[in-house]
């Protein structure tokens, strides 16, 4: 009903505002000229939705007749749409300004994340937060993606999935993080994820477009930085906070891959020693093209270095006793 009388409206040209219909309740300081600044206000959702179109409709018109200045829309609390031109302008210029400001907006949207705060606050007493935030991305970490001219798009699974999911959820709060759309992903998330352990997901709308590849920011996680841990396959995924990745290399679909089962152990071995920052661990891989094979190679030579240490304990310990024998018979043959 808004919509046909606002066309009714629309179709003739205004000579006043104060021809403006009804449906619109319009607020304006007495002392002020009808070509001042107006405001209009709606509270509902809805109504704010039909002022939107209402406005777009009226001013696509432009012939004669006078326009507001500025208007601004509420709908829910906080959100405020506002739109400007100037009077003086022609109606050709008036409309180019509201549509570069409408592709200005369009690709403010692309670039930046949804929302400040891409996840709500931590969970507290009585409820379980860990201590830890695991972000996992899916294509390529999770999931290999496979097209045949026969069967279409598939995603096969990798090793491990379930075991990383069972060893880390009592010390990780998991997310994925995918820069994947929410169509495409969601259903994935549901089949690799039955019972539940992912407690979050973000999508390509939440990251940050820059330089042609799509940043996941930290800092918009609403969680301490020090404790967020970021896996995959792209360092430019994690560029804003490169200490607070891990880069994997991209899984080729092979069934006998073992890199979960191994990055489960670091992780689990990080949240065990209850690191405080997981930046200073992070940054001593952060220039290998392999960092769960590096940590392997380490955790070897270090027990490798404990067992010849403890050996060198043994031996010494069994020398003590040697000496300590010849001296024991010494004393006892010069007694007799």
């Amino acid at each position: 009903v808004v919509r046909n009388e606002v066309r009714q409206k629309s179709s003739r040209s205004l000579s006043s505002v104060e021809k403006l219909p009804q449906l619109l309740f319009v607020c304006s300081p007495p002392t002020r000229s009808p070509s001042s600044l107006w405001f209009l206000e709606i509270q509902s959702e809805s109504r704010s939705t039909r002022l939107h179109q209402a406005a777009q409709m009226l001013g696509a018109a432009g012939g004669g007749g006078r326009t507001c200045r500025q208007m601004s829309f509420r709908g829910d609390p906080g959100s405020c749409f506002t739109f400007l031109f100037s009077l003086s302008d022609p109606p050709v210029v008036q409309q180019l300004r509201r549509t570069f400001k409408y592709f200005k907006d369009y690709r403010q949207m692309i670039i930046e994340p949804t929302s400040p705060k891409l996840l709500p606050d931590p969970l507290k007493e009585p409820y379980y937060q860990p201590p830890y935030t695991l972000v996992l991305e899916l294509t390529d970490v999770l999931l290999h993606p496979e097209w045949s001219l026969s069967t279409g798009w598939r995603f096969k699974k990798r090793p491990g999935i379930d075991y990383l999911f069972q060893q880390l959820m009592q010390y990780y709060e998991i997310v994925i993080f995918t820069a994947e759309t929410g169509m495409t992903a969601y259903p994935l998330i549901d089949s690799i994820d039955p019972q539940g352990f992912v407690m979050y997901r973000l999508f390509r709308d939440a990251t940050r477009y820059m330089e042609g590849h799509h940043v996941k920011d930290v800092s918009c996680l609403n969680r301490d930085g020090s404790k967020v841990i970021v896996v995959d396959c792209k360092r430019e995924a994690f560029s804003l906070q490169p200490f607070n990745g891990l880069a994997l290399k991209k899984w080729d679909g092979n069934s006998d891959d073992r890199t979960l089962y191994d990055l489960a152990h670091f992780l689990k071995a990080i949240a065990i020693n209850k690191v405080d920052d997981v930046r200073s661990v992070l940054e001593n891989y952060a220039l290998e093209d392999n960092p769960i094979e590096a940590f392997k190679q380490r955790q070897a030579q270090l027990a490798q270095e404990e067992e010849q240490r403890l050996a060198e304990l043994a031996q010494q310990k069994k020398q003590g006793l040697s000496l300590g024998s010849i001296a024991s018979r010494f004393w006892r043959s010069k007694q007799q």
